[in-house]
């Protein structure tokens, strides 16, 4: 019998757990109006809402839609403030006991792994299988197609309620995930802490049956990439057809046909923004080519008043924590070049026209 969840539902509806929810929720998003409108009446906002979670009355609301580009185009759905500070509420208990019954090669949205982590391990592998790349070492690397899109509703409530016994938890997270859909009972929105957690606890019967079932041992998933790291290349040719078919009958998702691929570990594997090599791993040309096209617009919104010179700085250093996972030295000189040569470009942009304006 799997483990059960022991918080209930007043628990998770508490005024003190929403309090607690909106110091989290609101860090780093006090200056948006939304947030601002919200805050001006905080208790009363908050007393509201836990009214309507007590009478079973809460509905969600609608989404705000909008696109962005990270580096692919993504399409982004932003709930309205009340029922994203629910869904931190949730997370708040929820996140602690799903967490324990991830596999440990699982590293997307969760404390301590996330995507460096997730690089490192692939890279720890291929050197165990390689013997310190000596031997044979290939990768079966793989991608779900419309991950997001796909989740379906009736499988990710029926996982739920193998964890979760109090029935009032699960009419609240179905009402959370049915408020959603890209398609008739299917998809979740990108914008949603709750979608995080609710991926990988969907993702958590594939990553059990690759673990149990296949006996991939050396497995590494981060949200829809996985890749498995063997020295057989016919081994891994094998795999594909019950990771598809399991995909497709358990969990109604499907392999990206154009993103399976087998390749020797000599090669390169591109993961996570990194291609990772015997003895170095360096960034991805596309990485790169986004990486010095961010920083340029970010100091020509400094320049423009957008953005402050703190902001400024945090990007610039952001970048240097990318590189400093990978073998960058040059490029890391490289930027540091490009980034005094654009801010001296905006500076001597600003002194000529003052001259034309004095003129």
């Amino acid at each position: 019998m799997k483990i059960q969840l022991t918080h209930k539902f007043d628990d998770i509806i508490s005024i003190n757990n929403l309090l607690e929810a909106w110091k989290e929720f609101e860090k780093g998003k006090r200056h948006r109006k939304d947030v601002q409108e919200f805050s001006l009446d905080l208790m009363d906002n908050i007393f509201s809402l836990h009214s309507s979670l007590v009478n079973h009355t809460y509905k969600h609301g609608g989404y705000q839609a909008f696109k962005i580009n990270d580096p692919k185009p993504r399409d982004i759905h932003k709930a309205e403030v009340r029922d994203r500070l629910l869904h931190h509420a949730i997370y708040r208990m929820l996140y602690p006991f799903c967490d324990k019954t991830f596999i440990a090669d699982s590293y997307s949205c969760r404390l301590n792994k996330g995507a460096h982590k997730a690089v490192n391990r692939l890279d720890h592998f291929t050197r165990k299988v390689s013997k310190n790349n000596t031997g044979a070492c290939w990768i079966l690397k793989c991608d779900i197609k419309k991950f997001f899109a796909s989740i379906d509703h009736k499988i990710l409530i029926k996982i739920l309620t193998e964890y979760i016994p109090d029935q009032n938890i699960l009419r609240l997270l179905e009402e959370i995930i049915y408020s959603f859909n890209t398609k008739s009972g299917a998809g979740l929105p990108l914008g949603n802490l709750t979608s995080q957690l609710f991926v990988n606890i969907y993702m958590n019967k594939f990553d059990q049956f690759m673990k149990h079932k296949i006996k991939a041992e050396k497995y590494i998933r981060y949200a829809d990439d996985f890749v498995i790291i063997d020295s057989s290349a016919k081994r891994l040719r094998e795999l594909v057809v019950p990771i598809t078919e399991f995909l497709k009958t358990e969990l109604k998702l499907e392999l990206h046909p154009r993103k399976v691929e087998i390749r020797k570990f000599r090669q390169g594997i591109d993961f996570l923004g990194y291609v990772v090599l015997p003895y170095y791993k360096v960034l991805r040309t596309k990485t790169k080519k986004r990486m010095f096209r961010k920083i340029k617009a970010r100091v020509n919104e400094y320049h423009n008043g957008i953005i402050t010179e703190k902001r400024l700085k945090q990007s610039l250093q952001s970048y240097f924590g990318v590189l400093s996972h990978a073998n960058a030295y040059t490029l890391s000189e490289e930027l540091k070049n490009q980034y005094w040569f654009w801010l001296n470009e905006c500076e001597n942009l600003i002194m000529c026209r003052s001259h034309m304006i004095m003129s």
